[in-house]
């Protein structure tokens, strides 16, 4: 195998390749851009006009992303998958998977679309840097570009792999996309209905790529990932790395199994003394009765659930003030896709 098809190992051990660039047996370029970030590119003749990024570890102890995308590196390293797409992958937070930690100072799926210049610290640096990254990425004009940021989430979820789809003001959400979401087993889509401080967020907005967040389970350490199966993502991410167009679908690929979200308010924490009205251990899509005080932070008006069938995803009391500490969704119906 090509020694930079071991980016991962280099990434856990903070080592730097002596070979930057290598040649695979197809053609296939190899090229070590940064700590964590390896670019493939295909054989002119080959190449199906996509670019896609895949980034994971974003949150450092989110492990099953970072194992996948381990396992299709290993893959086009050994030849064993002939890629036909740019693919350019990305471990987000290399000190916080080195540590098995969240992150160490600063989320940094809080710090893009410019948040990072308004902080200080390795985490805004380093967000920095992967907008500079995936901005070179996505420089080349006239073709089509994918982003998926994977994640696992904090807490257990009642859907256990879900998507959010970020927003951009005049730019509608693609049908397309979502079937192929759901061909890669993904039961649940969020469809957002503000700009944010997200990768995806930045790469959709900023980028125009068809972006995406996906949670793939709960978080675990390297090696304990046995109940999350990955299987029809990985299979949806091979074919479209070695497909010959661009577009390649498979016979999973429908809207039937997807059920779609409308984000309806975001509970943004304000000050210290904001308390958030769930037990502990409450799941990712949890229902919650209308006229329920979901949280308090006094002295401003206090949260209580107005909407109908109203679901909670990402609670956490715990944030920084100024940030997101819930999300509020409400089922929501296709009309508003092309």
């Amino acid at each position: 195998m090509l020694v930079l098809g071991k980016l991962l190992e280099l990434t856990l051990a903070g080592r730097e390749p002596a070979a930057k660039m290598q040649l695979g047996a197809d053609g296939s370029r190899l090229r070590w851009l940064s700590e964590g970030a390896l670019e493939i590119t295909p054989p002119a003749a080959q190449d199906n006009g996509l670019d896609l990024l895949l980034s994971a570890g974003i949150h450092g102890n989110e492990t099953a992303p970072i194992e996948l995308l381990d396992r299709l590196i290993h893959c086009i390293a050994r030849g064993e998958l002939k890629p036909r797409a740019r693919v350019l992958f990305l471990f987000g937070n290399p000190e916080a998977m080195r540590r098995g930690e969240r992150y160490l100072e600063q989320d940094i799926n809080r710090l893009f679309n410019g948040r990072h210049e308004q902080t200080s610290g390795n985490e805004a640096l380093r967000a920095g840097e992967l907008e500079r990254l995936a901005a070179t990425f996505f420089s080349v004009p006239g073709r089509q570009r994918v982003h998926y940021d994977l994640h696992t989430a904090i807490r257990g979820s009642k859907i256990e792999k879900f998507a959010l789809y970020p927003y951009k003001p005049g730019r509608e959400h693609s049908r397309q996309q979502l079937a192929r979401l759901g061909g890669a087993g993904i039961e649940a889509v969020l469809l957002q209905s503000k700009t944010s401080i997200t990768f995806s967020a930045y790469t959709y907005e900023q980028l125009d790529a068809e972006a995406f967040t996906l949670e793939l389970g709960k978080a675990r350490p390297f090696g304990k990932n046995d109940g999350i199966n990955l299987d029809r993502l990985q299979a949806c991410l091979e074919r479209m790395i070695e497909s010959p167009e661009p577009n390649v679908s498979s016979k999973y690929d429908s809207l039937d199994g997807v059920q779609l979200f409308a984000v309806a308010r975001e509970v943004i924490k304000h000050s210290d003394d904001f308390v958030l009205h769930l037990p502990a251990e409450i799941e990712n899509f949890a229902e919650l009765p209308k006229n329920y005080l979901l949280a308090e932070d006094p002295p401003g008006k206090p949260w209580v659930i107005e909407e109908e069938g109203a679901r909670i995803v990402f609670p956490n009391p715990k944030v920084k003030n100024g940030l997101r500490a819930a999300i509020l969704i409400v089922p929501t119906g296709r009309e508003l896709l092309v």
